[in-house]
Protein backbone atom coordinates (compact mmCIF):
# COMPACT_ATOMS: atom_id res chain seq x y z
CA UNK A 1 0.00 0.00 0.00
CA UNK A 2 1.31 3.90 -0.81
CA UNK A 3 0.56 6.62 1.28
CA UNK A 4 0.88 9.66 -0.09
CA UNK A 5 1.55 12.51 2.62
CA UNK A 6 0.38 15.22 0.57
CA UNK A 7 -2.77 13.69 0.74
CA UNK A 8 -2.42 12.50 4.11
CA UNK A 9 -4.01 14.30 7.34
CA UNK A 10 -3.12 13.75 10.81
CA UNK A 11 -6.19 14.67 13.17
CA UNK A 12 -6.24 14.17 17.37
CA UNK A 13 -9.75 13.83 18.67
CA UNK A 14 -9.70 15.26 21.74
CA UNK A 15 -11.43 17.68 24.35
CA UNK A 16 -8.29 19.57 25.81
CA UNK A 17 -7.49 22.60 24.09
CA UNK A 18 -3.79 21.79 23.76
CA UNK A 19 -2.22 21.56 20.44
CA UNK A 20 -0.21 17.73 19.90
CA UNK A 21 3.03 17.85 18.05
CA UNK A 22 3.22 17.51 14.60
CA UNK A 23 3.34 13.91 12.62
CA UNK A 24 5.73 13.39 9.86
CA UNK A 25 5.42 10.71 7.10
CA UNK A 26 8.74 10.89 4.69
CA UNK A 27 10.12 13.69 6.28
CA UNK A 28 7.03 15.79 5.24
CA UNK A 29 4.80 17.11 7.92
CA UNK A 30 1.13 16.21 7.98
CA UNK A 31 -1.36 18.82 7.98
CA UNK A 32 -3.32 19.53 11.28
CA UNK A 33 -6.75 20.33 10.80
CA UNK A 34 -10.04 20.93 12.91
CA UNK A 35 -12.13 18.35 10.95
CA UNK A 36 -11.58 15.86 8.35
CA UNK A 37 -14.60 14.31 6.00
CA UNK A 38 -13.88 10.36 5.74
CA UNK A 39 -16.99 8.50 4.36
CA UNK A 40 -18.98 11.18 3.38
CA UNK A 41 -19.08 11.81 7.48
CA UNK A 42 -17.14 15.00 8.95
CA UNK A 43 -15.44 14.20 11.88
CA UNK A 44 -14.37 17.14 14.04
CA UNK A 45 -11.62 17.65 16.18
CA UNK A 46 -13.77 17.86 19.34
CA UNK A 47 -15.83 15.01 18.08
CA UNK A 48 -19.04 17.51 17.60
CA UNK A 49 -22.10 17.08 15.25
CA UNK A 50 -21.81 20.57 14.48
CA UNK A 51 -20.38 20.43 11.02
CA UNK A 52 -21.35 17.40 9.64
CA UNK A 53 -24.72 18.44 10.79
CA UNK A 54 -24.48 22.03 8.66
CA UNK A 55 -23.10 20.49 5.94
CA UNK A 56 -25.78 17.85 5.25
CA UNK A 57 -28.70 20.71 5.76
CA UNK A 58 -27.34 22.72 2.72
CA UNK A 59 -26.71 19.43 0.83
CA UNK A 60 -30.86 19.08 1.49
CA UNK A 61 -31.55 22.62 1.11
CA UNK A 62 -29.99 22.36 -2.34
CA UNK A 63 -32.32 19.13 -3.01
CA UNK A 64 -35.52 20.01 -1.62
CA UNK A 65 -35.43 23.33 -4.29
CA UNK A 66 -35.86 20.93 -7.07
CA UNK A 67 -38.55 19.34 -5.42
CA UNK A 68 -40.75 22.25 -3.95
CA UNK A 69 -39.22 24.92 -6.20
CA UNK A 70 -41.14 26.41 -9.19
CA UNK A 71 -40.79 24.06 -12.15
CA UNK A 72 -41.68 20.94 -9.75
CA UNK A 73 -43.82 18.69 -10.89
CA UNK A 74 -45.09 17.72 -7.53
CA UNK A 75 -48.91 19.61 -6.88
CA UNK A 76 -49.04 22.36 -4.57
CA UNK A 77 -50.49 20.30 -1.44
CA UNK A 78 -47.61 17.75 -1.37
CA UNK A 79 -45.20 20.81 -1.83
CA UNK A 80 -46.87 22.40 1.08
CA UNK A 81 -46.33 19.39 2.85
CA UNK A 82 -43.18 18.35 2.13
CA UNK A 83 -42.61 22.53 3.24
CA UNK A 84 -44.25 21.93 6.42
CA UNK A 85 -42.54 18.86 7.40
CA UNK A 86 -39.00 19.56 6.82
CA UNK A 87 -39.00 23.35 7.79
CA UNK A 88 -41.71 24.18 10.27
CA UNK A 89 -41.52 20.41 12.33
CA UNK A 90 -37.53 21.20 12.91
CA UNK A 91 -36.98 17.71 11.12
CA UNK A 92 -34.05 19.50 8.18
CA UNK A 93 -31.14 17.28 8.68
Amino acid sequence: MKVSETKSVHVTFTLKGSVCPSVQLNNKHLAQPDYVKYFGIHLVRELTWGKHITTKRKQLDLKLYWIIGRKSQLSLVNKLLVYKLTYLRGLEL
